[in-house]
Order: structure tokens, then C-alpha cells, then sequence
């Protein structure tokens, strides 16, 4: 089956605000996710939690990887206590736009239905700061949300987020060299080889796994109920945006000269994303199915982008 490139809704949050950020000159969304490094693994954290994305990765430290490759810096401020951090906010927009988070994204009021900590990380371009309301652009589609400064800063805090600091923002976007698309792709294929051969998961808590293992106990954990909101975080998040990152990265594998590479995550795609209607109605064996023939397309990934590359086709 022929690979269409996908155009629509997602949980995109962090590359949508960096997007925001760089203006004109940013590429496309696809591009920032992939150079993230984030699209190369899969993770279940302490053997209960599954995240499509690489093992030992976070949204921390994919940002600052993809700014490096797409030849952009930024100044990171973070820590203090929460007056000095939104007094340091509020100095900030006076010179423009700024990237905030990660932030509990169950502390934002504006979004229906949130009613208090749900352990989800989010990230907002915020645009102005008064005595009362933090004014951000929330890709989590809300332009112009109006957040109490309460509401702003418990979620800014990020107690509940398991990586980062608190307060956490950049500010100083530079763009200080001109980079293709395609050369920013090659600049993180090396990382993506290593996140894939799980090397990069230092630190992370006992019982975690790394793609193939994650995948065949995610099978185990969905057969068996898929028990303590392992099923609402799959539905509502975890598919969506996997989905959406894996077809993101064909392109930008096809584009960069990996096409072999870049069916194989075409292919990883189409089965995270044939989970939702599986997971949504009940049919837990079919989704156990899903995940078991998963399982072993991340080491073919890897071993196609340790091939050479050819010349690449364009998005």
C-alpha cells in the first residue's frame, strides 16, 4: 500500500510552539518531530506506561536536539521559585514570544474537562503576562487562551511531569545557520541508530523497556485488560500521536535518502495507528496482534538507516 503523507489534527505541542517560535522560517512540523529524535523507539516505562517514541526520551531533550540540527538556538531559563520565575516570564515577553513547559497539562483550565493533575505534559507559546492572566497560544488547539496566573504557574511548576525543571522556558530564538531539510534529518540519523539499539536509556526507572520488549509487553498488558488507564492514555494520546510521528518520519526518511528506512516506518505507522478503532470498541486480542507484529520492525529500522543513504525524494 502507497504511503500518504498525513495532514490534520495531533498532539504536536512541543512542535507546534517551536514552529510558532521560529516564524518564517520554520520548517515543517514534520521536520522539527523527527530531528527531536523522538519517532526512533518505543518506551514502557516502569513496565506499566507506553509511549511511542524512544526509549530514555523526552520532549527536554528532543527540543534542544532538533534546534541544534535545524540550525536554530535558544536561551533556557528555568528553576527558582514561582515568583521569580513569572516575574522572569513577564520581563521575557516584553521582548516577544515565549516557550513554556513542560506544564501539567491537567492544571489548564481552558482545556474542557480538565479538573486537576493527570500526570501529562504539555508545552504553550506564551504572549503576554498581566497581573491576572497569562496569554498563550495552546497548540493543543487554543489561539488566544486567556489562563489565571494560578492556574498558569501550578501547571508550570510541573510537579507531576516526570522529567524537566520547574518554570522551564526559552526565550532568544536565532536562526545562526542555513540547513536543509534534508541535512537536518541525516544530522540526527546517527542519534536514531542509538535510541533504536536502546543505548540511551540511562537512568531510567527499574522495569522499563525498549522497543521490541516494550511492544511485546504492551501486548501482554492489552490482552490482559489493558488495566489502570493504559487504555485511555493509549486512546487519547499515546496512538494519536504515534501514529502521526511514525508518518512524519517516512517522509522525512524518504526525503533525507532512506527509503528503505522509510517504508519500514511507514509500515510502523499503519500499525500503531490500525490500534485506535481495536483499543476504542473492546477488540483487545486484535490490538495485542498489532502490537506483537510491531515488535520487530525496530531493529529492521535500525538496520536500514546503518545502510547508505541514496539521494532523496522531496516532501
Amino acid at each position: 500500500m502507497r504511503h500518504v503523507p498525513y495532514v490534520g489534527n495531533g498532539p504536536y505541542c512541543y512542535s507546534n510552539s517551536l514552529a510558532m517560535l521560529m516564524g518564517p522560517a520554520a520548517p515543517p512540523t514534520a521536520v522539527i518531530e523527527v530531528t527531536t529524535g523522538g519517532p526512533f523507539g518505543m518506551q514502557l516505562v516502569v513496565g506499566t506506561m507506553v509511549f511511542f517514541d524512544a526509549y530514555g526520551w523526552n520532549p527536554g531533550i528532543g527540543c534542544g536536539r532538533a534546534l541544534d540540527a535545524l540550525g536554530w538556538t535558544s536561551a533556557v531559563h528555568s528553576g527558582g521559585d514561582a515568583a521569580t520565575a513569572l516575574a522572569r516570564l513577564a520581563a521575557a515577553v516584553e521582548d516577544g514570544p515565549v516557550w513554556a513547559g513542560p506544564l501539567e497539562m491537567g492544571h489548564l483550565r481552558h482545556q474542557p474537562e480538565t479538573t486537576g493533575p493527570i500526570g501529562a505534559d504539555h508545552f504553550v507559546v506564551v504572549l503576554d503576562v498581566d497581573g491576572e492572566r497569562v496569554l498563550v497560544h495552546d497548540p493543543h488547539g487554543h489561539p488566544y487562551a486567556q489562563v489565571p496566573v494560578a492556574d498558569f504557574m501550578a501547571a508550570w511548576r510541573a510537579e507531576t511531569v516526570d522529567y524537566g525543571e520547574p518554570y522551564t522556558m526559552r526565550t532568544g530564538f536565532t536562526k545562526v545557520a542555513d540547513v536543509t531539510d534534508a541535512d537536518a534529518i541525516r544530522a540526527v540519523i546517527p542519534a536514531a541508530v542509538e535510541w533504536l539499539g536502546a543505548r540511551a536509556g540511562a537512568g531510567m526507572p527499574p522495569g522499563s523497556l525498549a522497543n521490541a520488549a516494550a511492544a511485546l509487553r504492551c501486548a501482554e498488558l492489552v490482552a490482559a485488560g489493558a488495566g489502570g488507564g493504559l487504555r485511555e492514555h493509549l486512546i487519547h494520546f499515546a496512538i494519536r500521536v504515534g501514529a502521526r510521528r511514525l508518518s512524519d518520519t517516512a517522509d522525512c526518511l524518504r526525503l533525507a535518502g532512506y527509503p528503505d528506512a522509510a517504508g519500514i516506518a511507514a509500515g510502523q505507522a499503519r500499525l500503531v495507528g490500525a490500534l485506535q478503532h481495536p483499543m476504542v470498541t473492546g477488540d483487545l486480542p486484535a490490538a495485542a496482534a498489532l502490537l506483537r507484529a510491531l515488535a520487530p520492525t525496530y531493529d529492521r529500522l535500525r538496520a536500514a538507516l546503518m545502510e547508505p543513504r541514496t539521494t532523496g525524494t522531496p516532501l
